[in-house]
């Protein structure tokens, strides 16, 4: 009678997180990432001794405006008794950054007298507020300023259209 042996390896189980979304974000410039959910650690086996640690860090792979951004996690570890039988595979998610709002300040509208038309103007130096340090974001175009009304008042409401961004990192913005 003769026996044949061989070698068998076994490997160690994947683990995955689970329940998690990735949260959308207005444009900051970073590439700082936030999530929603309760991580729930899926594939361990019935009576395995495995538990979740949770100090995640969430990173996006880009910091400009889009959708569906890959968000890259780093952070969530396993341990107990059973932990050396398995592996985690890190979390991968991702979410929209939105373009961030950018107002124009620094002038105000000027008086005038009664002409029948909306025409305005304003007096000072606009100043482009809201931009993040170090961006490439420049103000211009051509101001049009309008009153709502052309009858005699006070206070009447001007509105402005016109102004216009550019630069490098404009696209991350709305003016």
């Amino acid at each position: 009678v003769s026996f044949v042996t061989a070698d068998f390896t076994i490997t160690a189980a994947a683990l995955t997180v689970t329940e998690l979304t990735g949260d959308n974000k207005v444009y900051d410039g970073t590439t700082d990432a936030t999530s929603s959910g309760t991580p729930t650690l899926e594939g361990v086996e019935l009576g395995d001794d495995v538990v979740l640690g949770v100090t995640p860090v969430f990173t996006f792979v880009s910091a400009n405006v889009g959708t569906g951004i890959t968000i890259s996690t780093t952070g969530y570890t396993i341990s107990g008794t059973d932990a050396g039988n398995y592996t985690l595979t890190q979390p991968t998610l991702s979410a929209n950054i939105t373009a961030a709002p950018l107002s124009v300040s620094g002038i105000t509208g000027d008086n005038k007298v009664y002409d029948g038309t909306t025409d305005a103007t304003a007096s000072g130096t606009p100043i482009l507020s809201g931009v993040v340090s170090d961006d490439d974001v420049v103000l211009g175009g051509t101001p049009i300023f309008t009153f709502a009304s052309a009858e005699l008042g006070t206070d009447i409401q001007i509105t402005t259209t016109g102004f216009i961004i550019t630069g490098t990192d404009s696209g991350n913005y709305t003016l």
